[in-house]
């Protein structure tokens, strides 16, 4: 079973960092493209940030600069390195993963979300 579990979230003064991590079990890591989500409240969920199986990186414009995304797959692990944290970028983050290839057979995955919360 697919598993996804995010940690690392919490409250940051605006300008501060959080680092989230994004532990994943029950498929193969390496062939999964993984990406971080967000969604603040009454509103819809949206991109921050993805990694290809080959390491290649997109972000949202609105954290371009100041997230930056990596994998490591002998650790099965997806990490968001956040910086200078705005109050804009309060929601909750969720880890997705999805198949970077048809042949990879398992179905696009969420975690349950770690609450990132910047505030003074």
């Amino acid at each position: 079973q697919v598993q996804l579990v995010e940690s690392g979230g919490g409250l940051v003064q605006p300008g501060g960092s959080l680092r989230l991590s994004c532990a994943a079990s029950g498929f193969t890591f390496r062939t999964a493209i993984m990406s971080w989500y967000r969604q603040a409240p009454g509103k819809e969920r949206e991109l921050v940030a993805g990694i290809s199986v080959g390491g290649s990186t997109n972000y949202a414009d609105s954290v371009k600069g100041r997230f930056t995304i990596s994998r490591d797959n002998a650790k099965n692990t997806v990490v968001l390195q956040m910086n200078s944290l705005k109050p804009e970028d309060m929601a909750v983050y969720y880890c997705n993963a999805r198949p970077g290839s048809i042949l990879y057979k398992f179905k696009d995955s969420w975690g349950q979300g770690t609450q990132v919360s910047v505030s003074s």
